[in-house]
């Protein structure tokens, strides 16, 4: 063991694998099963201590800087720079443009088989075109000694411009819209019955307009990269949500091979989806060392993330429902109109949660796309399921108050069995127990449902639910498990811990799979040489590696028995002679990895074609809002979720919590404004656009009912994207109860209720 230790060691100071051996000893755990036990992050003391290394703490001799050099146009060519300026500063090394810029591949088509490409923040090539396709892009890099030269220098830079008209403005072209084709994975399109006539013969109907606007990502850590080539051997320090795609990634610009590339990434200061397409601020860095022979860092200013790192996509949603008196729904319309960029972006599938939540023998959904001349949008928390939920369950109390009915009442009323849209059967489906749980625990019975009729002292109080909703995603992970004859474990797997206890989870899953105390397990993560981890997204990476490494503990088992004799693993493994035994769950050869892809993806398409699978849940809000000034504070929260099992009780918590400070930002503060003549956007920064601070929020209460899913892996749904979903929505209803005002339009600030 010690052997290996100082290997590790040795290893790391080089740069290299993580492992938990880089936390101070963990306090031991108690004896038996820990999956399911709030066991501390393994991580914990490293962070808190500052001992963790971020991307940009990695030292390296000859270290230069390098800062980006924005387009002010949204659409057009550079026909000029006027560089003298920056390259007199004291320490520039180059100032890089497309007319001196070494040339990099064109980005490759992204497809289900490649998924190293499948994360591609744009089409453009940066510098290596003289074409500008929105207002930030960057036209030129600056590098120097310094980074404060650096950007001095990159301030200093003149560039002329031929523009052209360009689109840029949302709501303008809204009636330009294209309707999405849908594909196996993204219905933008589904229709069941006839919904628009029985709309119209609907007893009881609404029919509502909402917006959504743009939002920006804002992890505590921006985006930052180290670039370091040595001959055509690339290592990148990078905050990454997948490390083998970005390998790939790198690899096919760079025009090397893969396994010349190397992406270190164990810490990750935040992602929510922002740090898993490739941006220009990794590529240009990547671009600026192969020019400069230095190994260089660039770490993106607040602003420089805004201009440069997509968001959530604008929305415009029609929802209209129709229903019987007694509250059975006969009609669900829901439509989206939603943005992606000219030259790259996703569709915001807004649509997608109003084919899952409510039974109704009528449903059209449409959602169509505009294509705009500004950054595309990329993947934020619960993508398309975060606005959607905030337009159709908004929609849904409306249309409680107009039957006279409760909320959770008309909710329950219209509780599908099966998928509304066609009728597959759910996987796993307890929002009825959610909602008794959490009307219960909340005091819903205390509510009076007439608009304006609760009061404390001169503070109006509203109470407002809505349902939480998130689909089930699984990928293919690569593990391998170690066996040593002193009892300990090795765990191997490139997974990206973004902050949500990825680790830990994994190690407790071992832990019980074999049988070993929790302490003796070891994981090696953030690192492409390690075996392809999934990429932490799509609430996905948990389940995932769960999977690969639940197979390879079988595997690792079935070797040991077959040493033969009995008694502990290290008797067995000394009777043997052998100092270990290990199995592994994947291939590393490019063929083998293809054809892995290949049957996952078949296996998975079958699997969606017989069930629905999703995790659930219900929000309880409780606002409080100042008759005179409109200046609304949430004071209580409830949130109560079906999410299959739960791996750590702890770090299960915390990440629920989070989804819900993400939704209260979204419902009350966060909106990206854009010049709507020049594409510009107009507040990138956190003194202009306003995320939630600690006094914006209340003490928020989780629960979750931990009843594991039967078709999944350890019966796991995922919890990283839920918490988000319906919490815009229960506010947005909670605010209506205190104030009898129904806000259609985000962000709810105090002149939409003056």
């Amino acid at each position: 063991m010690t052997g290996r230790r100082e290997a590790a060691n040795e290893d790391r100071a080089k740069g290299g694998l993580m492992t938990q051996m880089d936390s101070p000893p963990r306090p031991k755990t108690a004896a038996g099963p820990v999956v399911g036990k709030p066991i501390d992050r393994v991580d914990g003391r490293a962070k808190t201590s500052g001992q963790a290394r971020f991307a940009t703490e990695y030292p390296y001799p000859g270290l230069a800087y390098a800062a980006l050099v924005h387009a002010t146009i949204a659409r057009g060519r550079v026909t000029g720079f006027d560089v003298a300026g920056a390259a007199a500063v004291p320490g520039v090394l180059a100032v890089l443009t497309h007319e001196n810029a070494p040339r990099m591949k064109p980005p490759p088509r992204a497809t289900l088989m490649n998924m190293g490409m499948i994360l591609i923040g744009t089409s453009v090539n940066y510098l290596n075109t003289d074409e500008v396709h929105w207002n930030g892009q960057p036209v030129a890099v600056v590098v120097a000694e310094t980074l404060e030269a650096a950007r001095e220098a990159a301030g200093l830079v003149r560039v002329t411009y031929r523009e052209f008209p360009a689109t840029v403005d949302f709501a303008a072209e809204e009636e330009h819209a294209v309707p999405l084709k849908g594909n196996p994975l993204m219905r933008g399109t589904a229709k069941k019955g006839d919904a628009e006539t029985a709309l119209e013969a609907a007893p009881v109907s609404v029919d509502l307009r909402f917006t959504t606007p743009p939002l920006n990502h804002n992890a505590i850590e921006p985006h930052a990269t180290t670039a370091v080539w040595d001959g055509d051997r690339l290592t990148v320090h990078e905050g990454t949500q997948g490390s083998t795609m970005l390998r790939a990634h790198l690899a096919a610009r760079f025009d090397v091979p893969e396994a010349s590339v190397r992406v270190i990434s164990p810490y990750v200061g935040g992602a929510f989806g922002g740090k898993g397409p490739v941006w220009a601020g990794t590529l240009l860095t990547v671009l600026a060392s192969r020019a400069t022979g230095r190994p260089v860092r660039m770490m993106l200013t607040r602003e420089g993330v805004y201009r440069t790192v997509g968001g959530r996509s604008p929305s415009i949603q029609r929802v209209a429902l129709g229903a019987e008196a007694d509250g059975r729904l006969t009609a669900i319309i829901h439509t989206g109109v939603t943005s992606t960029g000219r030259v790259g972006g996703l569709p915001e599938s807004v649509t997608a949660p109003s084919g899952h939540l409510y039974a109704a023998p009528n449903i059209l959904l449409r959602h169509s796309l505009v294509e705009l001349d500004l950054l595309p949008n990329t993947f934020m928390r619960a993508p398309g399921e975060a606005p959607g939920t905030f337009a159709l369950e908004a929609a849904v109390d409306e249309l409680a108050y107009e039957l006279g009915m409760d909320p959770i009442a008309l909710r329950m009323r219209n509780e599908p069995e099966t998928n509304p849209i066609d009728g597959k059967r759910f996987s796993h489906r307890l929002l009825r127990e959610a909602y008794a749980y959490g009307a219960q625990r909340f005091g819903w019975a205390d509510r009076t449902p007439e608009p304006g009729s609760m009061r404390d002292g001169p503070w109006l109080v509203g109470m407002g639910v809505a349902t939480a909703h998130h689909g089930s995603m699984r990928f293919t992970a690569n593990v391998t498990v170690r066996l040593s004859a002193d009892g300990s474990v090795l765990v191997r797997c490139g997974l990206q811990e973004v902050g949500v206890g990825a680790v830990t989870v994994q190690a407790q899953i071992a832990a019980d799979a074999l049988g070993v105390p929790f302490e003796a397990v070891r994981v090696e993560y953030g690192d492409s040489t390690l075996p392809a981890g999934s990429g932490a997204g799509a609430s996905a990476q948990t389940v995932s590696v769960a999977a690969s490494l639940l197979t390879a503990c079988d595997k690792l088992k079935r070797k040991v028995r077959a040493l033969g004799g009995s008694g502990s693993y290290a008797e067995i493994l000394t009777r043997a002679g052998k100092d270990h035994v290990e199995a592994a769950v994947g291939s590393q050869t490019r063929l083998g990895a293809l054809a892995g892809q290949a049957r996952f993806i078949a296996k998975f398409l079958r699997d969606h074609r017989r069930w629905v699978k999703a995790g659930c849940g219900a929000q309880f809000c409780e606002v409080r809002v100042d008759p005179d000034t409109g200046e609304i504070r949430v004071s209580r929260w409830l949130g109560v979720f079906d999410v299959g099992r739960v791996i750590n009780a702890k770090t299960a918590a915390s990440q629920l919590r989070g989804g819900i400070v993400m939704g209260i930002g979204m419902a009350l503060s966060e909106e990206t404004l854009v010049d709507p003549r020049t594409g510009r956007i107009m507040n990138p920064s956190l003194a202009e656009y306003h995320v939630p601070v600690h006094a914006d929020i209340p003490p928020i209460d989780v629960h979750y009912l931990d009843e594991p899913d039967p078709t999944m892996p350890l019966g796991l749904l995922g919890l990283g994207e839920i918490g988000v979903t319906g919490v815009a929505a229960a506010i947005a209803n909670a605010v209506h109860h205190a104030t009898g005002k129904r806000v259609y339009d985000l962000p709810i600030t105090l002149d939409k209720l003056l």
